[in-house]
């Protein structure tokens, strides 16, 4: 069996793990990591609702484009006849199906019908099985999205499921038998009759959306004609089978010992599946779409912003009082047995969930907050998705907010730095235990929520709020604490906080000072041995140079007694 990830692709690129696809994911089907910042959709269990693809709100899905199979049967010269659903009325607002058929056939279509044809086929094989079966729960089968749901995840509920082919099956089969070698195109709103074609082969040929038709208008240049009021048709009523109820309006046989509902919606379906198999729902006739304003709330209406009240008028005018003159399928081509395709599940132990939900934090029962920002309904669930690899441990808001609290705190708190948080009002958020060391602060509650002011002067603060400019590193001197701190101020407008960081550089001052006291001492002491050596010099001078005089005087004596004695003789 074909699958999502056949008709959907995801940009993981795109993805900014919201988690909404998840959240909104009626049966969980999508796998999600952070680590390889993987997203995919599992194609066993999903049951290709869509409703990944509308919500999503990077626009990461796309849907696959089919326009090209269109295109080659056409080239090929190949007789292409289109089956066009009746929710077209909506979404080509005032467009006729004779206008349809004509902006088909400039595409190359040899011609185009209404679904609803197929649709009143199928309303009277209804009919019937109310009128002569004994089930006390029949459940219509033309969802596609509905009938995987039940198939895989409601296999009891299989026995109470209309054995009867879709619309879209029951109108091709019908072209095909008036035109053997007709090739045929569905074109409706729904993903999930691209599955259902490929999966029940040799009666749609291609599936094209109203979006992919659109797109292929105008790259055509084409505008389907509108048409100018026009009288209310007689014939038609399965053209209200796309809005919610359409397929009871149009039942125009109802036994009176059996209700006739209509419930839309995957969540509303989900919940009424489960009452049929405990039996609290009995003896009725239930009209099941996936989609929330059935048909004409389909994922892949063009246009965006739709308004599903004025969809439901337009199909509603564009229906009659009257069945189409539809002629019966023969051999049994309605019928459709639909077998069972239960999605494998695994059961951890209770030991493992419980060691997962305290690894994500929930170390006791409140901590359960089961809020659904991971996308999953309980915690629970999510230690589930977890142990079976759908889900990261850090997909849990709550446990990524305590987790990232827990370590800014740890930083914060440890931190030699002051830091103290104002708000624009300068009144303080927090202070750490750093600053409430430098400011003789005693807890940090003494002082949070009340202004700045009370433990510093706020005009550095005021200055740098005025002048729209940060301080860095600006040496300040507290008087009143007695201490020397770089103060540096932050202003944060992106988060509306002023931060203060402060750094005690007391001790640095003290030291600086007494290096410059222990200098001054050096210097003055250098000075008084400067000054006692030159003294000294100068003294030794003194006595140098009156020794010198006097042997000067001696010597001379010394040389005139030598030269006299020389003369003598």
């Amino acid at each position: 069996m074909t699958g999502a990830s056949d008709y959907l692709q995801f940009s993981g690129a795109n993805c900014r793990h919201c988690y909404k696809c998840i959240r909104h994911c009626p049966v969980k089907s999508i796998s999600f990591s952070t680590g390889t910042a993987r997203v995919e959709i599992l194609t066993e269990e999903c049951v290709i609702c869509g409703r990944c693809f509308v919500i999503c709100p990077q626009k990461t899905k796309s849907i696959r484009d089919d326009t090209h199979k269109a295109r080659d049967m056409i080239r090929r010269g190949e007789t292409v006849v289109a089956s066009v659903a009746p929710s077209f009325s909506a979404n080509f607002d005032g467009v006729s199906i004779n206008s349809m058929r004509t902006a088909l056939g400039r595409l190359g279509f040899s011609g185009a019908s209404e679904t609803a044809l197929g649709a009143t086929v199928v309303k009277r094989e209804y009919e019937h099985i109310m009128a002569s079966d004994d089930r006390d729960v029949v459940i219509s089968s033309c969802c596609h999205s509905i009938n995987l749901l039940i198939r895989k995840y409601f296999p009891e509920a299989l026995p109470h499921l209309a054995p009867v082919v879709s619309p879209m099956r029951a109108h091709c089969a019908a072209i095909k038998a008036e035109k053997p070698d007709a090739k045929t195109v569905f074109i409706g709103p729904c993903i999930s009759k691209k599955s259902e074609a490929e999966q029940y082969q040799g009666t749609v040929d291609c599936v094209l959306t109203f979006d992919e038709l659109s797109r292929w208008f105008a790259e055509e240049g084409i505008e389907p004609e509108k048409s100018a009021g026009r009288e209310p048709p007689q014939a038609g009523r399965a053209r209200l089978f796309p809005i919610p109820g359409g397929i009871v309006k149009s039942m125009t046989e109802h036994r009176s010992d059996r209700s006739y509902i209509a419930i839309d919606g995957m969540q509303n379906c989900i919940s009424a599946i489960r009452g049929v198999i405990i039996g609290d729902v009995r003896d009725c006739f239930i009209e099941m779409s996936a989609c929330a304003g059935s048909c004409v709330g389909g994922p892949a209406m063009s246009g965006s912003g739709r308004f599903l009240v004025k969809d439901w008028i337009a199909v509603e005018a564009s229906a009659g009082e009257l069945d189409f003159d539809a002629a019966s399928l023969e051999g049994g081509s309605l019928v459709q047995k639909f077998e069972p395709r239960p999605v494998r599940k695994i059961f951890p132990g209770a030991a493992a969930v419980e060691e997962t939900l305290r690894a994500m934090g929930k170390k006791r029962p409140e901590d359960e907050l089961n809020c659904g920002s991971c996308g999953y309904d309980t915690c629970r669930d999510k230690a589930l998705a977890v142990l079976t690899g759908k889900a990261d441990i850090t997909m849990c808001l709550p446990y990524l907010h305590e987790r990232a609290k827990s370590f800014s705190d740890t930083i914060i708190n440890n931190t030699p730095n002051g830091i103290i948080v104002l708000d624009k009002s300068l009144v303080i958020q927090q202070a750490n235990r750093a600053a409430c060391a430098i400011l003789n602060i005693r807890e940090e509650s003494d002082v949070k929520g009340r202004n700045v002011s009370c433990v510093l002067d706020p005009t550095p603060v005021l200055r740098s709020a005025d002048m729209g400019e940060n301080v860095y590193e600006k040496r300040i001197y507290l008087v009143e604490y007695k201490k020397y701190v770089m103060q540096t101020i932050i202003q944060d407008d992106g988060h509306n906080i002023i931060i203060i960081l402060m750094r005690d550089v007391t001790d640095e001052e003290i030291s600086r000072g007494r290096k410059v006291e222990i200098c001054g001492e050096a210097i003055e002491i250098t000075d008084r041995v400067i000054e006692h050596q030159m003294r000294t010099v100068q003294e030794i001078a003194s006595l140098l140079g009156e020794t010198a005089a006097e042997t000067q005087i001696a010597l001379s004596s010394l040389k005139d007694t030598i030269h006299n004695e020389q003369f003598l003789h």
